[in-house]
């Protein structure tokens, strides 16, 4: 595996001399970060320093929000609301098309602060702009479609007209991620906005930087300055502090939080979205590419540094290829081009945190000792950054090792032998996650109909999550443990809503009329609904 070294960036500032002081080189314009933080609601005076992962410098101190803060972003976001929700889906529609444009434009910053806030790879951060491009764009295009109001039939044809209304929510709350710290922050809230709503956001602390330009951009676009709130401070704080206050909650996170908003939910009753965690399964059948088997999973399990809820952690490959595969993905693993930088070129960047780097360090020296076989990777790379480790491959690894079953979310992936592909179909399903499969075979209609079988959300042919994350018409989403509700389609967007169904009734009521008896009344009814039934009408 080859290495890359730092390079200097647009947003810092002091001499850029990676050579002589690679930490110097990715400070921050401290007025850059101010201009960030002023659009937090945070008043305590308290600050949380925020490092970066790909040398440890301080990036910023980010202020911290108190209860009462949380209770003055909704305020504000409900007055906001109010106002947005009188506008047309053609002037929410516009703004989100100038927000297209503006991280297009904008997108060098918007990759240089990804990159310093996670440590990914620079290729992996340009995937974070362009799917809120995409998101912007759809939803924009789409709108229409999804939000008017729409005829359904009536009680009886001709006399009962019966509209169905979409009407927003009111104030949705965001908890978001650290992994993708742009496009998480954004791509939930903006069908909430075209639906009529307004967020208030709670970005992880690592992220914030990223979610605070996200909303500098909403602004930049037209949206209401008070219709994206952002608070910040710990989650197990505000995390419910948001819950008591919402119209309806969107979480992205772990499985263990996403039932504790569950339940802070059903106990207001009010509705949520959760995408959790995934135990993702590769299946690669016996006619398989296996160039192409090899060079999608490498992507598959590798992205992000493995940092990905729909990323690839377990690999089952027919027995028939098997060494062949194994041959050919070793070796494009130990191809890849590890840094962490602000650069273009590596193939892989640094986990993002001591926490990460400790959780799979953990998982790795577990299986070895309980008799997995490192096939390449397998040591931490403090050479490259402080929580830098590299991609590995293991073999071998069994039931009684913890990254059998549990999420290691990081560059680790374990590949198995199979024999049957009923065997495989079994195993893929195993434990209680469903977020994320993928399969390799050249017989598409033979995939998509082994795919039926898989219980996961969303199922890539010859692909490891790129096709369906990418297709915004497409609900994404979990099965089984892995969450509630879909992001995305017709779905994303339409869970901001209340449907409110309005009847008008015409010339005649639905009871008895015109001196019709209670008996009379239910004969003639009796025999309208025969009627109707043979005519083949619903």
């Amino acid at each position: 595996m080859s290495d890359r070294h730092p390079s200097s960036g647009p947003l810092v500032e002091g001499p850029h001399d990676p050579e002589h002081d690679p930490t110097a080189s990715y400070a921050l314009d401290r007025g850059y970060v101010q201009r960030l933080t002023e659009r937090l609601v945070a008043t305590t005076g308290e600050t949380v320093e925020v490092r970066s992962p790909i040398g440890g410098q301080p990036l910023a101190h980010i202020p911290q929000s108190s209860d009462a803060d949380v209770e003055e972003a909704f305020r504000r976001a409900r007055r906001a609301q109010a106002e947005w929700a009188r506008t047309t889906i053609d002037t929410r529609a516009a703004a989100l098309l100038r927000l297209h444009d503006l991280v297009l434009d904008r997108q060098e910053e918007i990759l240089d602060l990804i990159c310093l806030e996670s440590g990914k790879a620079r290729k992996h951060a340009f995937d974070e702009p362009m799917h809120i491009a995409l998101t912007a764009r759809y939803y924009a295009r789409t709108g229409h479609e999804h939000l008017d109001s729409k005829r359904v039939r009536g009680l009886i044809p001709g006399l009962t007209r019966v509209e169905v209304n979409r009407l927003p929510k009111g104030v949705v709350g965001v908890i978001s991620p650290w992994n993708y710290p742009f496009t998480m922050a954004l791509c939930d809230g903006l069908p909430a906005l075209l639906a009529g709503n307004a967020v208030v956001a709670k970005p992880d602390a690592q992220a914030m930087l990223s979610a605070l330009l996200a909303a500098e951009l909403l602004a930049d676009a037209g949206f209401p300055e008070d219709l994206w709130q952002v608070v910040a401070g710990p989650g197990s704080e505000i995390g419910p502090a948001l819950v008591r206050r919402a119209d309806y909650m969107q979480f992205t996170g772990s499985t263990a939080t996403g039932r504790s908003v569950a339940q802070g939910c059903a106990e207001r009753l009010i509705g949520c979205s959760l995408e959790l965690g995934g135990k993702n399964p590769i299946l690669v059948l016996r006619d398989a590419d296996l160039e192409k088997a090899a060079e999608g999973s490498v992507r598959a399990a590798f992205s992000n540094a493995g940092q990905l809820c729909v990323s690839m952690e377990r690999i089952y490959v027919a027995d028939q290829v098997y060494d062949r595969f194994l041959e050919r993905f070793v070796a494009r693993t130990e191809a890849m081009t590890l840094g962490a930088t602000l650069a273009w070129g590596n193939d892989m960047g640094s986990l993002i945190s001591r926490q990460q780097l400790e959780t799979v360090t953990r998982h790795v020296n577990d299986a070895v000792a309980k008799g997995a076989r490192v096939l390449t990777g397998g040591r931490a790379r403090p050479d490259l950054a402080p929580f830098f480790y590299e991609p590995t491959i293991l073999e071998g690894v069994t039931p009684a090792m913890t990254c059998f079953g549990q999420e290691t979310f990081g560059p680790v992936v374990s590949v198995y032998r199979f024999h049957d592909e009923a065997d495989a179909i079994a195993r893929a399903n195993e434990g209680e996650l469903g977020l994320n499969a993928s399969i390799y075979s050249q017989d598409g209609r033979r995939a998509r109909a082994i795919a039926r079988h898989i219980r996961c959300g969303t199922v890539n042919i010859n692909e490891g999550f790129a096709a369906s994350f990418g297709s915004l018409e497409a609900p994404m989403g979990g099965m089984r443990q892995s969450g509630l509700g879909r992001r995305q389609g017709s779905e994303g967007v339409l869970r901001f809503t209340e449907t409110q169904s309005v009847a008008t009734e015409r010339l005649m009521r639905i009871a008895p009329s015109f001196g019709m008896s209670d008996e009379l009344y239910g004969k003639v009814m009796t025999a309208s609904l025969r009627i109707l039934n043979k005519l083949g009408r619903a």
